[in-house]
């Protein structure tokens, strides 16, 4: 009887446990639902439920004023967001995913899932947030269940042949460019070469976890304590100019990095220790 159900759990043939909230970490009947939803007390993931207003909520491709609007700029819109809350949420711990739903429905609309490395991290995360505002609106953010987004998300979407629209009850997941997603996850990509490179190179481990502790106080970069991440729902143009400075060529400035470190010396042997020793002995004899 208990294996049969572990096995279903969180599945159609549960009629206990809710298996959309079990799959996606939310549920479109809410607190109403007939059945369970196990908030976990401790995941990987956070949910940030509503996060994200696109600036054509109530109409798609249309402004509040009733205007249309470039697609590009909806995306500008968009990647500005995923960055400030990639920056913001980055400096608790390595994120594993950040999707953002681009559902219609509304208990999925704009939710925000960010998945990460441990769940100290997570917690960490959540923890700062209580009280946190992002453009005047509060943060409503928990713990999620989901942890494989391959059946949170939906497949028919994915291939452009979802007839279900924004209201699927699977996550439609917004993209970001190619760039931004290499610029913003590639540093881990980075952090991680160059950790192995120092452990190979380093000639006595204590040497190498003591480089290890100053990558990381140096890679565990703070952005402030504002309680608002913006003070508006979009970056001004001079706030994104300074964001991505340019070099004389034309491409974007990276950060500056840190000097490098020398290598620690190698230690002497025994034999030689002890020849230094007797030598030291004898000059101060002879003085």
């Amino acid at each position: 009887m208990a294996e049969h159900l572990a096995s279903i759990f969180g599945t159609e043939k549960d009629r206990v446990n809710c298996p959309f909230y079990f799959k996606i970490g939310a549920c479109r009947h809410g607190d109403r639902c007939s059945r369970l939803h196990n908030r976990p007390t401790i995941s990987p993931t956070l949910l940030l439920s509503n996060m994200y207003q696109r600036p054509d909520m109530i109409t798609p491709g249309v402004d509040p004023q009733g205007q249309p609007i470039d697609p590009r700029k909806i995306q500008e819109h968009f990647e500005d967001f995923y960055e400030d809350i990639f920056e913001e949420l980055g400096k608790f711990g390595e994120i594993e995913s950040l999707n953002v739903c681009d559902n219609l429905a509304d208990h999925m609309i704009g939710n925000v899932y960010v998945q990460f490395k441990e769940e100290d991290h997570a917690a960490a995360a959540l923890q700062a947030l209580q009280g946190r505002f992002y453009s005047g609106r509060p943060i409503i953010a928990d713990f999620s269940p989901v942890t494989d987004f391959r059946e949170a998300t939906c497949r028919q979407f994915e291939e452009n042949s979802c007839n279900r629209g924004g209201y699927c009850n699977f996550m439609h997941v917004k993209m970001i460019g190619r760039d931004l997603r290499r610029k913003l996850f590639g540093r881990y990509r980075r952090y991680r070469r160059s950790r192995s490179r120092s452990r190979s190179a380093s000639p006595h481990p204590h040497h190498h976890h003591r480089r290890e502790r100053e990558r990381e106080r140096d890679y565990d970069r703070s952005r402030g304590g504002e309680r608002d991440f913006r003070a508006s729902g979009r970056r001004s143009g001079g706030d994104r100019h300074a964001r991505h400075e340019t070099d004389s060529s034309g491409g974007r400035r990276r950060h500056p990095t840190s000097p490098r470190r020398s290598k620690s010396p190698v230690r002497e042997g025994s034999e030689e220790r002890r020849a230094r020793i007797e030598q030291w002995n004898r000059e101060r004899e002879e003085n």
